[in-house]
């Protein structure tokens, strides 16, 4: 057989790199030096570069193979971001320890390869080797962030198994973190309860775990617990406070924060960043201005991260004067403003519909060159759509590419909040028809275009599509769903999202709404006491529709139920509230209780006058309605349609002539068109007084072409007093204006025959024939 040998221009060329590498000050050590390389890899690499010529090195040496220098070279590979290279280097090492598993598992673990890492755990687990406490929290960290909770489950059983969980906090605060993050909270609890030894990373992954999961309240227990019984190494550091802090905005718990701020700031921790801009965040979630500028004078090195959090809070407590001072106040001081403190200022403009502000603004950021990354651009889309600005939104969106879903999400939503359902519509389609997935804001707005149309069927795709996606968990999305089917009339498939879904308030009173507006007014008082039985506490809007079902049924039990349920549960009596006890009261012939709410308010809208007006008009009380409508005139609420609406139908119901045509008079004073249901009250009015002469000439001087209910109106007046010349020309322009009312037909022919016109009134009956109108059987209440 013929030995292989290396070739001599390969020994050459080895001797060179050799001379090459060993001559140059860094290379200048003996190659066998095991301490030396031990050296190299741990204290000077600085660059890819010299780690290839390291490598490079190590390969003529003969150390390649070595589990220790691997390791290091695995680990020096993943700090450059290059992974690949570490896995290649891995896998030409034959024999695998621990120790170089969890070298390789850390490499794609620190690039947040979270699958490979899971990947390179299962190899582990095939060639036999077991996982040990430096292993455990990458590999069930892997597992939160890719929500992996069966996979977390399993790691979790062999744990137990093999004896490494109660003894090491590291491994059961990574548990803690996992169950979470996958918001599986009890167990995370469970985990926490078997610590033997917590630390801070064990507290800390409960309170960010609790807060994270809306159990904001358990993770200010746990904060306190932690600070209570603690050890020195169970003190809350930065990222526990963060938490801390946190769970105070979410709960609005101004006082805990205080306590909080006192003891960050009596442990000296309250020069870290990340607690300066909890508190910025805390004390703006608590609506309390001064204190957030209070926090930002006292942050010694103002950073960008120190300014967005400033900004942030401004515009969380919708202060757009405050946000642009800070952001000229920040530029001032030499800071540039990156994507998210743009965004913010974007924000800030669209929410306070400052448009001169905001095209002002866009100016800017062009003229100075400022990022416009996909975060800024798709601000200013949001911003011109809340505008309404179409021309600009769509040439934003016209520069955007495919993969930025959100720009089509928001311009989907931004079609609804302009009125053009139908293109909101076409976009989604669009969206689907080239694979774009859709949020639940989009969805929402193409499901509410769905209703308002009565396109029902295309909605039920929709629908769907949402099941297909797995997003029927989303309570918005759940929301509009039921909204869509109650509107349509469909409360069988409403009560069915109803009953499987998630739900907050806004279902309640989405299902309770959608009962009111198919007149099922019994079952949304159902639907009603069974909330409150549940222990959910109804908000204004809930309130309001539950007595608007009481005022439907005039069940004035129920009403009273519900007003004494206001009282007791100390709820804000708000305007919208108060209005609707008022209605509620006045439909239940209560109009002293009426009246004396209507009293008690310090502030009364439009809305509220017009049905303390209409309450009396409906109980015949003119002269109240007239002097109710008096007092409108001299406070700062002005009459609108609907105010003479009422207090015009009230003088029809009483015969006050002279005051209705006075009202009529004034509604050009207020600058109120009137409209059909107006004439139609005035030759009402007219005719029941006998002035039939004057009703028709209003009918014929009208700027709108009368229809059938005002002729219809004048026609009943005839018939009252007994004008049957004048009642057969009225009844001819009422059935002109409606030729299916049955009841004209009848009118006229009876009109006929009452004056011995015999022909003419069978002429009119075949007439009725002859374009298919029936007339309507009579039935009997008795």
């Amino acid at each position: 057989m013929l030995s292989l040998r290396p070739p001599q221009s390969f020994k050459r060329f080895s001797s060179l790199l050799q001379q090459r590498l060993y001559c140059s000050p860094t290379w200048c050590h003996q190659p066998n030096d095991f301490n030396y390389l031990n050296h190299l890899l741990s204290s000077q690499i600085s660059s890819l570069q010299t780690l290839l010529q390291s490598h490079a090195f190590i390969i003529t040496s003969g150390y390649s193979r070595n589990i220790f220098i691997a390791s290091k070279l695995i680990s020096l590979y993943a700090s450059f971001h290059k992974p690949s290279c570490s896995t290649q280097l891995f896998d030409e090492i034959p024999q695998k320890d621990i120790f170089l598993w969890n070298s390789i598992i850390k490499a794609h673990f620190s690039n947040g390869e979270y699958s490979r890492t899971l990947d390179c755990y299962q190899w582990m687990r095939a060639s036999e080797a077991l996982p040990n406490h430096f292993t455990l929290p990458m590999i069930v960290a892997s597992c939160a962030e890719l929500e992996l909770v069966n996979c977390g489950r399993s790691i979790h059983g062999l744990v137990s198994k093999l004896g490494i969980f109660s003894d090491n906090s590291a491994v059961g605060s990574s548990f803690v973190y996992m169950y979470s993050k996958c918001g599986v909270l009890e167990e995370a609890h469970g985990v926490f309860d078997e610590i033997l030894f917590r630390d801070v990373v064990a507290w800390t992954a409960l309170v960010i775990g609790c807060v994270q999961n809306g159990e904001s309240k358990m993770g200010l227990e746990c904060l306190r617990e932690m600070n209570r019984i603690g050890g020195d190494g169970e003190r809350p550091n930065f990222r526990t406070l963060e938490g801390g802090f946190q769970a105070c905005g979410n709960l609005g718990d101004f006082l805990a924060g205080r306590c909080l701020h006192g003891l960050v700031v009596k442990t000296g921790m309250d020069y870290s960043q990340v607690v300066q801009s909890s508190l910025l965040s805390m004390y703006s979630k608590c609506g309390n201005p001064e204190e957030v500028h209070r926090s930002f004078c006292e942050v010694v090195k103002k950073d960008l991260i120190s300014w967005t959090a400033m900004i942030s809070a401004y515009l969380r407590m919708e202060r757009a004067t405050e946000c642009f001072g800070m952001f000229w106040e920040m530029l001032v001081s030499g800071i540039y403003p990156d994507g998210i403190v743009i965004s913010c200022m974007l924000s800030s403009f669209s929410n306070s519909m400052r448009v001169f502000e905001g095209k002002a603004f866009h100016g800017l950021i062009i003229r100075r060159g400022y990022i416009l990354d996909q975060l800024v651009q798709n601000a200013f889309l949001s911003m011109y759509c809340k505008f309404g600005f179409l021309k600009l939104a769509e040439k934003l969106f016209g520069r955007v590419n495919e993969q930025n879903f959100e720009a089509w999400n928001l311009m989907v939503s931004g079609y609804r909040k302009m009125g053009l359902i139908m293109k909101c519509i076409e976009l989604f389609r669009e969206m689907q028809y080239l694979g774009i997935e859709s949020d639940s804001n989009s969805l929402v707005s193409v499901i509410s275009s769905c209703s308002q149309l009565g396109v029902t069927h295309l909605a039920q795709s929709i629908h769907c599509y949402i099941i297909k996606n797995l997003m029927d968990d989303n309570v918005s999305v759940n929301n509009s769903l039921i909204d869509m089917y109650g509107k349509s009339g469909n409360l069988i498939i409403a009560r069915r999202i109803f009953c499987r879904g998630p739900r907050d308030i806004v279902t309640w009173n989405t299902l309770i709404s959608s009962y009111n507006h198919c007149g099922d007014f019994v079952e949304a008082l159902s639907l009603y006491d069974k909330m409150v039985l549940e222990d959910l506490k109804p908000n204004s809007a809930t309130l309001v529709t539950v007595l608007s079902a009481c005022s439907h049924l005039a069940s004035l039990e129920e009403g009273e139920k519900v007003h004494n349920y206001i009282n007791k549960g100390n709820l804000e009596f708000n305007l919208s509230i108060a209005t609707a006890l008022i209605d509620m009261y006045a439909k239940c012939g209560q109009l002293d209780k009426s009246r004396e709410i209507f009293n008690s308010m310090h502030e009364r809208d439009v809305i509220t006058w017009n049905v303390i007006i209409s309450g009396y008009g409906m109980h015949g009380d003119a002269r109240s309605a007239i002097e109710i409508f008096q007092q409108m005139e001299e406070s700062s609420s002005k009459p609108n349609g609907l105010t003479f609406l009422a207090v015009l139908s009230a003088c029809a119901h009483a015969g006050l002539v002279k005051e209705g045509k006075y009202l009529f008079a004034k509604m050009q004073e207020y600058s109120v068109t009137p409209n059909l249901k107006h004439y139609a009250c005035m030759v009402d009015l007219l005719g029941r007084s006998g002035n039939l002469q004057e009703a028709e000439a209003l009918v014929l001087s009208m700027p709108i072409s009368p229809d059938g209910g005002v002729w219809g109106t004048l026609l009943s007046s005839c018939k009252i007093h007994n004008e049957i010349e004048m009642g057969i020309r009225i009844a001819k322009h009422a059935i002109t204006s409606d030729m299916e009312n049955d009841g004209y037909y009848v009118m006229i022919s009876n009109m006929y025959s009452s004056i011995g016109k015999w022909e003419e009134a069978e002429k009119t009956r075949g007439i009725m024939k002859e374009r298919g109108v029936r007339k309507r059987t009579g039935w009997s209440a008795v």
